[in-house]
């Protein structure tokens, strides 16, 4: 007992709860971001891993990481807001631990109106905000986001409906986003197609995102 207590008190690291053991691995070249959609199970979702998966084939060799937005992604719209206190905390920490590391932020439907509100440049008014968002991210941290990825983001016509604020993109990151809305997909235009809606996967856009954002890298 005593020399298995000797081992472990030479060889184990305890890493304090709610401090993801992955945060001790090496910083990869690239950290991939992504919110997924409404009633996707916990992950990145269908779209976003097809994104992780076109731009892993097109980052030449670069290492790339992935981060899921821990959020619950249902149709309590309002509960967004975890994700975006979630996904602002992981690319703070990402730019602070890892700061070499070039992040792609990325986001399908619901996890698209995140990731944008985690751009804004200001708190939107006349809403009820969080106490945990207590503000918009530091302008420096745009330096250390390369691209951001958006699919089907929800319209202002959407998010009026469900009220939820509009979405500005924040000033740092619009040059650096490519928004992407199907033909005829509701969610993000007024068009009448639901199945569109859930082809980003296979319409060629996943790939279009891709090659932007490593182009940037």
């Amino acid at each position: 007992m005593l020399g298995a207590a000797a081992v472990a008190a030479a060889g184990l690291v305890f890493v304090p709860i709610g401090i993801p053991v992955a945060a001790a691995a090496p910083c990869p070249d690239v950290e991939v971001v992504f919110a997924r959609g409404t009633t996707e199970p916990p992950g990145v979702g269908g779209i976003g891993q097809a994104f992780v998966d076109s731009l892993r084939s097109a980052a030449g060799g670069k290492s790339v990481g992935v981060y899921a937005v821990n959020y619950p992604a249902t149709t309590d719209f309002p509960r967004a807001a975890d994700g975006v206190v979630d996904a602002s905390n992981h690319i703070r920490s990402m730019a602070t631990n890892c700061p070499k590391t070039k992040m792609v932020l990325g986001g399908y439907s619901q996890g698209a109106a995140v990731m944008a509100y985690v751009t804004a440049d200001a708190l939107p008014t006349g809403y009820n905000m969080p106490t945990a968002i207590a503000g918009p991210m530091p302008t420096d941290i745009a330096g250390h986001v390369a691209a951001v990825a958006l699919f089907g983001k929800p319209s202002y016509a959407f998010l009026n409906m469900i009220g939820a604020p509009p979405i500005t993109v924040g000033s740092p990151y619009s040059s650096k986003t490519i928004d992407l809305c199907a033909p005829g997909d509701p969610i993000c235009s007024e068009g009448g197609d639901g199945v569109a809606h859930s082809l980003y996967a296979v319409n060629g856009m996943v790939a279009q995102a891709a090659d932007a954002a490593v182009a940037r890298l």
